[in-house]
């Protein structure tokens, strides 16, 4: 089953945010976060809140059916939490579990409401999750008329036995053809996510799943390395030995055949685990950007979690729980943290240094920019962004950064472990 959620403290049943964040909105960009948390199974690796339908049981209140009206009860709860402050939505993002399970028109209609409560921007990027398996043609025309600019597709290989150790059900070749009916039915943006590195997969079948994936023709590929997630399937098989645990080199390698792989077919890297085509306006996906930005996002569904001006909170996990406290007009808010300004400025350090437009050497304490210097002869850092020692204090020269390098981003925990001596 999924992981715990942090401890935190008590959310008030009103969802009332602190007087100092609700005086900030509207300072950074306002994106929206859709969790439907259904699955047809539960692959072996996954620890996200998801839940199939012999888990949920018979609670009319955890059914399909019931989410898009308890998803807009929560956006009602929202508008009425963040007051009157002119927020237009810039970007949504409707993750899961699979979101394809449901039809398009109940994912329209909770678009519906959000462009009625907020206001939708006029650039609004709009992307939702697909499993291959769950869409068709008609559904991708379905989601193009709800609103829909991007589809994020979970590919994560394209070879047979790989696909069976992370219990993915989908045929190798699916996710390549779904990405096909996007594009046929008007996507411009469309996503392929990859892992890499699980048990079994050799160095020859990755570079087949990422052959695979380029021949799509995709303007944004997500490569992540498999991590084994305590209370997991897969973490059971580790134990126990029938399956072998991830092996860090290998990992190394073949993030260094995506990058290369990647960039040699005209897509670059602007965060660690994400390449998007270089030169096409859009690719990037911006609510991810928001995330890695520190801005301003409410997570509506079981489990989802939000951030406003420094408060973050997190929703009850079950979806019966969840839909029972919206229909009693109470925030679903299990707890929340309010993060002092230090928390926040080493959770920019823990983001931003992983992005190619890199970190500010603002957000670094001496200890820190001396740590930087140093990286750079070592070969983590590049030089050329970071500027010249005292740079940040001249008010002449441009905002020095710390920017990894390819090794550095092999190593981006060791980086960032020292940044924040």
């Amino acid at each position: 089953m999924p992981s715990q959620p942090p401890a935190g403290e008590p959310a008030p049943r009103s969802g009332a945010l602190p007087a100092e964040s609700t005086a900030q909105l509207g300072q950074a960009p306002f994106g929206v976060y859709l969790h439907v948390p259904f699955c047809l199974t539960r692959c072996g690796y996954c620890d996200f809140t998801t839940y199939t339908a012999d888990e949920l049981g018979p609670d009319p209140g955890a059914s399909r059916d019931s989410w898009a009206d308890a998803a807009i009860a929560e956006l009602r709860l929202a508008r009425l939490v963040l007051g009157d402050t002119e927020l237009p939505v810039q970007t949504v993002f409707v993750g899961g579990g699979t979101p394809t399970l449901l039809p398009p028109s109940d994912l329209g209609r909770v678009v519906t409401a959000l462009d009625d409560l907020f206001g939708l921007a006029d650039d609004v990027e709009l992307t939702t999750e697909a499993n291959p398996e769950s869409v068709s043609p008609r559904v991708f025309s379905g989601l193009r008329e709800a609103g829909f600019t991007r589809v994020s597709l979970g590919m994560q290989s394209t070879v047979p036995h790989v696909l069976r150790v992370l219990d993915r059900v989908h045929t190798p070749g699916r996710a390549v053809e779904a990405a096909t009916e996007a594009r046929s039915a008007g996507f411009d943006h469309v996503n392929l996510d990859l892992i890499y590195g699980t048990p079994g997969e050799s160095q020859d079948d990755f570079a087949a799943s990422l052959d695979a994936a380029l021949q799509a023709d995709p303007d944004h590929i997500s490569a992540y390395a498999l991590l084994v997630e305590e209370g997991t399937r897969m973490a059971a098989q580790v134990r126990r030995g029938t399956v072998a645990p991830p092996d860090d080199d290998d990992q190394a390698d073949k993030y260094l055949l995506a990058d290369d792989t990647l960039a040699s077919a005209g897509m670059a890297w602007y965060e660690v685990s994400n390449w998007a085509r270089d030169g096409v306006a859009g690719a990037r996906c911006r609510h991810n950007e928001l995330y890695w930005t520190s801005g301003d996002w409410w997570g509506v569904g079981p489990g989802a979690h939000s951030h406003i001006r420094g408060t973050r909170w997190w929703n009850v996990r079950h979806p019966a729980p969840w839909s029972r406290r919206l229909a009693a007009g109470e925030s679903p808010a299990h707890g929340r943290e309010v993060l002092d300004a230090e928390t926040q400025r080493v959770e920019r350090v823990l983001l931003e240094v992983r992005l190619a437009a890199g970190l500010s050497v603002a957000e670094l304490d001496d200890a820190g920019k001396v740590a930087a210097r140093q990286m750079v002869e070592e070969g983590l850092v590049e030089p050329a962004p970071l500027g010249s020692p005292g740079a940040e204090d001249a008010p002449d020269e441009p905002d020095p950064r710390v920017v990894l390098t390819q090794r550095g981003r092999l190593l981006a925990d060791t980086v960032v472990h020292r940044l924040l001596p």
